[in-house]
């Protein structure tokens, strides 16, 4: 079976320096796979390039088919969803209005907006209380949870997550990849962008490490989580170990 999102010797640049240096990687089917690595790496050069919003060489592949040409909103509409890392909620507006406005792909088909809808309330019961409250006035943790309810309202078959645990409290944090690990459960493959790696690599079935905008390693989660240069640079053992 051919995966479901390949991406293959992308290169991204902006003006004449290059962000990601033919940089590959596969989603499968029902698959969480991470990309870890620090500020600067081109991961969310990757998935702005992968989602339509930047310009690129190499090839994406969704499907089975190049989507060179297609557009974000087609994307959108073919099951390639972001959430990006800033969220990008219309604050003025009600929580559902902001649900609404992602289920764009749905329009003319109220019975599947109204189920979308009711899908994301039991799943982010918060978001149903909240659901006349502007979204300016919500926490972090629940203006995650709307970019998310967002996000699904659209019916993904890949998801792409840019960094969901930024700037959230720890317990927030805990419960965002428990909803991320969830989402597998329905069906939903994920490409999830995290400097979390700790995090990312207990949800995740395969990642990739970029640094430089180059893939420098990938595996197995549990592989790389036992690697000892990913513990140390991005599990934070290295002063457990000589302490030890």
């Amino acid at each position: 079976m051919s995966p479901l999102l390949e991406v293959n010797a992308l290169h991204v640049a902006y003006g004449n320096v290059e962000a990601l240096h033919g940089v590959s990687l596969t989603v499968g089917e029902g698959q969480i796979v991470t990309v870890i690595g620090p500020n600067g790496a081109g991961k969310s050069t990757l998935l702005n390039c992968v989602a339509g919003l930047l310009e690129g060489t190499g090839e994406v592949r969704f499907h089975g088919r190049s989507v060179a040409g297609v557009s974000t909103e087609e994307r959108v509409a073919e099951g390639l969803v972001l959430v990006p890392e800033k969220r990008e909620l219309f604050g003025a507006m009600t929580v559902e209005d902001n649900l609404v406005l992602g289920a764009y792909s749905l329009r003319g088909r109220g019975a599947d907006m109204a189920a979308s809808l009711a899908n994301v309330f039991a799943r982010f019961p918060r978001l149903k209380e909240r659901r006349a409250q502007y979204a300016a006035t919500l926490s972090g943790g629940e203006r995650q949870m709307l970019a998310l309810g967002r996000a699904l309202m659209s019916k993904p078959r890949v998801l792409m997550l840019d960094e969901p645990s930024l700037g959230l409290a720890p317990i927030v944090v805990r419960d965002t990849f428990r909803i991320i690990s969830d989402l597998r459960a329905t069906g939903v493959s994920i490409l999830l962008v995290e400097q979390n790696a700790r995090a990312a690599l207990q949800v995740a079935d395969y990642g990739y490490v970029l640094e430089t905008g180059e893939c420098v390693l990938e595996g197995r989660s549990a592989e790389l989580a036992a690697n000892s240069q990913v513990a140390e640079t991005y599990l934070g053992l290295a002063g457990k170990r000589s302490a030890a």
